[in-house]
């Protein structure tokens, strides 16, 4: 499998070397629980949870969430981030899966995908792309934040990550309007602490 395996990830997470990790709640999920996007009762599905900041803020916004990560020792994080909360071992689901296998018991009112697509390899994201559709019911929602993280090697094609860089005319190829709502740009563009920028991008799957 092209990209970084469950080891690597594992062993950043144990060594504390996460630099994508903001240390707090993504700032684009305020707004998305304050219009409706992100609601109590939801189905949510967080892939890639890391360190468990969001899965934290949708549990206590009431949301029934789904979180998954590959490295055991994320899913680990963000047990005991739960646990800290003073929150019990059925706030959520916890799931220690590679996304590209895992499917969903039901069908997902919401994914919310952070960091997640931009750490699978792009030999791997058309297969990716599937899996979001199939885990979302009709007119279910997709809140990408899409990571701008574009190289200079880009220039002659090397593929460098992760993160990987989300163009955003290669995410308008693997999520098709023929299958999914796309709303009109510009995208909101929010700034990461390491320099980055994340495009937020609310999509309805058709």
């Amino acid at each position: 499998m092209a990209g970084p395996s469950v080891d690597f990830w594992q062993q950043r997470f144990e060594a504390n070397d996460i630099p994508w990790d903001r240390g707090a709640v993504s700032p684009q999920l305020a707004p998305w629980l304050a219009d409706g996007t992100l609601a109590a009762g939801q189905r949510v599905a967080v892939p890639g949870c890391g360190s468990g900041h969001e899965v934290l803020a949708l549990v206590q916004a009431g949301c029934q969430v789904t979180a998954i990560d590959y490295a055991p020792a994320a899913v680990a994080r963000t047990a005991q981030r739960l646990r800290d909360a003073g929150l019990g071992e059925d706030a959520c689901t916890l799931v220690q899966a590679d996304v590209l296998q895992w499917q969903p018991a039901e069908p997902l009112d919401v994914v919310f995908e952070q960091t997640c697509w931009c750490a699978i390899h792009p030999d791997h994201w058309a297969d990716y792309a599937a899996q979001l559709h199939r885990w979302l019911r009709p007119g279910g929602r997709l809140c990408l934040m899409g990571m701008q993280v574009l190289r200079p090697g880009a220039a002659v094609g090397r593929i460098e990550g992760p993160p990987y860089h989300l163009d955003i005319h290669l995410l308008r190829a693997l999520l098709p309007a023929d299958r999914w709502h796309w709303p009109a740009p510009p995208y909101e563009a929010v700034p990461h602490p390491r320099g980055w920028r994340e495009l937020a991008i609310k999509l309805i799957r058709d």
